[in-house]
């Protein structure tokens, strides 16, 4: 087991990606922490799912966009863990519209759940990770990080300042033994349940298996693909990888 005897927080985790990464991390032997900041029920459920694998599994439901949420949910991790060698910060919205329509509470909404909470969380684990000299930092982005996107100004603006923060604490912890790194989704066959984030026409993206023709490898990309590449990162075997992205969108960057 690539996590054994290792300790992953993991936001965002209460379904798609987020708990498609926790229930890899359990199978590898980690225990997990799930946060979430609504889908109760589901949170749970994803956590009860980590903990017949086998491993200790804990559900807190907190707004990591929120820096004393952060701070509280940090804290009942380490008390109940003793430690947390594994952040993944998994959760993000991306709503659709011009940016000239866009308000300004949606504005500060969106740097808030996809930038703002990475730097809290990693802010918040930083000093015990420091202190045992080993962590591991992973923020999910995605293509918006690396190209521009219509009606996706905040998403983008968000995203790409989520790659220049993972640099600047990849720089920052790596002598203390602590990594950081991004992992870029493109088009992955989740349940999208916000239509509202999509384009016109984006229902069709929405049907399992449609849209695959976009990709030169001719399919969608799955949760599992994302957490599989967040494992390798997550593990040692990439122990030499620091400050670095994985893009995982079937070649689409192309």
């Amino acid at each position: 087991m690539r996590l054994k005897d290792r300790v992953a927080l993991i936001s965002g985790a209460s379904r798609n990606i987020g708990k498609t990464i926790a229930l890899t991390f359990a199978r590898e032997g980690a225990d997990v922490i799930l946060v979430a900041n609504k889908s109760g029920d589901e949170l749970e459920e994803a956590a009860q799912e980590c903990g017949a694998l086998g491993v200790r599994a804990q559900a807190l439901q907190a707004d990591v966009s929120d820096s004393a949420h952060v701070n509280r949910l940090v804290q009942q991790g380490l008390e109940r863990f003793g430690h947390v060698d594994i952040l993944v910060s998994a959760a993000g919205i991306r709503p659709n519209r011009p940016f000239w329509e866009v308000t300004d509470d949606e504005w500060h909404r969106v740097l808030a759940v996809n930038l703002y909470a990475t730097f809290y969380l990693a802010r918040a684990l930083a000093p015990e990770m420091m202190k045992r000299k080993s962590g591991n930092i992973i923020a999910i982005g995605g293509m918006s990080t690396l190209t521009a996107g219509t009606n996706r100004a905040a998403v983008g603006a968000s995203k790409t300042g989520l790659h220049g923060l993972i640099r600047s604490i990849a720089l920052e912890l790596g002598p203390y033994g602590v990594r950081a790194n991004l992992v870029l989704p493109g088009l992955i066959d989740t349940a999208r349940l916000n239509p509202e984030w999509y384009p016109p026409g984006g229902a069709d993206l929405m049907r399992p298996g449609a849209g695959g023709h976009s990709t030169p490898l001719g399919r969608k990309g799955t949760p599992q693909d994302v957490a599989n590449a967040c494992l390798y990162l997550a593990s040692d075997e990439s122990s030499y990888v620091t400050g670095d992205r994985i893009v995982c969108a079937g070649g689409a960057y192309m």
